[in-house]
């Protein structure tokens, strides 16, 4: 989820822990699980301060080990030494306990992006990804704001977010049979498709689709449940030249290809330089497809400029490359 629905998140943890009679009586320890939920809710995604050296090192260390099976352990611990350094009156094993569920529900709901998290490492570096929910859900964000709102304004914040929560787990389950029917539609509409990929938009009736079978790639979407390809592209492989072996050594190009399960590539050859382009096909907008990496090679394969990331224009991306126009 995006950081904004991560504070809010923690937040309404720290209210429901007042449920909790140990939290309930105790001002030290309830201020000490708030602070636990709230930073609890917020540590796991540390990790987006590599956005700050480039995006090649944030796409592939991204969800990562910060979201990883020893981390859900060893963030609780970091955190309730630090908070109850400064707060030794509170229960520590209460304030654990709560700042270890902000923890790992953080991780939890980020598997329902469609972007996902490496959940299992270090048992499998898979990306688990259940294309749910949207990074940013605006009734989940919604319902946490109308929730703080009641706290502040004097409701019960452990009943308040309690059925809160049973609300939103409802709203996840209508999402997974959402999701459900949309599949249904896709494999009716591609029967012989071989990997279909569904993810979340910040609207409930729409879905973007990135489908294959042996031959061709589809790009979908539904709205309303309705169905529609919007772009086909036929399945070649990535050849084995001196270029695109060259290509593939490029930071930003590895980042990518080790990031996107579905993708095309594109070679350009010009007077003195070589560009090699991979786009990936799961996020369609206006026509466009913004996540891409590319490199510029010279006549001897060495790397002249290189970018990954999000670009929604030729112009934006021909300025990140910012040496030759093109």
């Amino acid at each position: 989820m995006d950081t904004g629905t991560h504070i809010v998140m923690g937040i309404a943890l720290g209210g429901l822990a007042t449920l909790d009679p140990a939290v309930s009586a105790s001002h030290a320890t309830a201020a000490s699980v708030l602070i636990g939920t709230i930073a609890g809710s917020q540590i796991p995604d540390i990790d987006t301060v590599l956005k700050l050296r480039n995006n090649a090192i944030y796409i592939r260390n991204h969800r990562g080990i910060t979201h990883s099976v020893p981390a859900v352990l060893l963030w609780p611990l970091l955190l309730t030494g630090l908070i109850y350094f400064f707060f030794p009156d509170a229960n520590l094993l209460h304030l654990w306990a709560w700042t270890f569920a902000a923890v790992f529900i953080h991780v939890f709901v980020d598997i329902f992006n469609a972007y996902g998290t490496q959940a299992l490492r270090p048992f499998s570096a898979k990306w688990v990804a259940l294309g749910v929910i949207n990074t940013f859900d605006p009734f989940i964000f919604t319902m946490h704001v109308i929730g703080i709102i009641a706290w502040v304004l004097g409701a019960p914040p452990g009943f308040t977010f309690l059925a809160m929560y049973i609300i939103i787990i409802g709203y996840y389950l209508r999402r997974y049979q959402a999701k459900k029917r949309v599949l249904v539609e896709v494999r009716a509409l591609i029967p012989d498709a071989t990997e279909i990929i569904i993810a979340p938009t910040m609207r409930f009736h729409q879905w973007r689709i990135a489908a294959m079978n042996e031959n061709i790639f589809f790009v979908a979407s539904s709205i309303n449940g309705k169905v529609e390809i919007l772009d086909r592209f036929r399945r070649i492989p990535v050849p084995k030249t001196p270029v695109i072996e060259a290509a593939k050594k490029d930071h930003n190009i590895s980042a990518f290809l080790s990031f996107s399960p579905v993708y095309r590539w594109e070679v350009d050859e010009y007077d003195n330089y070589y560009e090699v382009r991979f786009i990936d096909l799961r996020y369609r907008s206006n026509g466009h497809y913004p996540f891409v990496a590319v490199v510029q090679l010279d006549c001897d394969l060495k790397p002249i400029s290189s970018y990954t990331g999000w670009v929604f224009s030729e112009k934006k991306l021909r300025k990140k490359l910012g040496i030759i126009p093109g």
